[in-house]
């Protein structure tokens, strides 16, 4: 039985695509400039590092917002395409496992008046954050040609 699917698949897939190659530089920075922040603190860190980290981490909630809806759409429009079924639900766990920990990682920022010192707050954000991007990015590189099951 052949599985057809609209021209709007198609559409979300090409987006789902292109904003993924994002990921991965949005990931570089990000780290560079947590690491920036983290090493040497707010005052300390290059000013970039301080600039960035926020609009960085925003676009991470933004790239996470738009793939997950286009994915998540594109995977219940193939839900009856047996083909890579597996892989395509599993690829999609990953990401909704990697989209709950972007969203806690804000969670375990430092607060300003935070007095407790010893930045146990921020290494946790930074593992939370780690976390999520090395779950994406395996769930990333799942889907690439060489790895990819059809």
């Amino acid at each position: 039985m052949a599985i057809e699917y609209s021209d709007w698949y198609g559409r979300r897939l090409k987006i789902h695509q292109v904003a993924s190659w994002a990921m991965l530089p949005i990931f570089a920075a990000q780290y560079a400039a947590g690491q920036q922040l983290l090493d040497h603190g707010e005052e300390g860190a290059a000013g970039w590092a301080r600039d960035w980290h926020e609009p960085l981490a925003a676009a991470t909630g933004a790239l996470f917002a738009v793939n997950t809806i286009t994915g998540g759409w594109n995977l219940w429009d193939a839900r009856r395409d047996p083909k890579a079924r597996k892989w395509r639900t599993a690829h999609a766990v990953l990401m909704l496992v990697a989209d709950a920990g972007f969203a806690l990682t804000p969670a375990f920022a430092e607060d300003e008046d935070d007095d407790e010192g010893g930045g146990s707050r921020l290494k946790t954000h930074r593992t939370v954050a780690l976390t999520s991007m090395g779950i994406a990015a395996v769930s990333w590189v799942m889907m690439l040609p060489p790895f990819r099951r059809e």
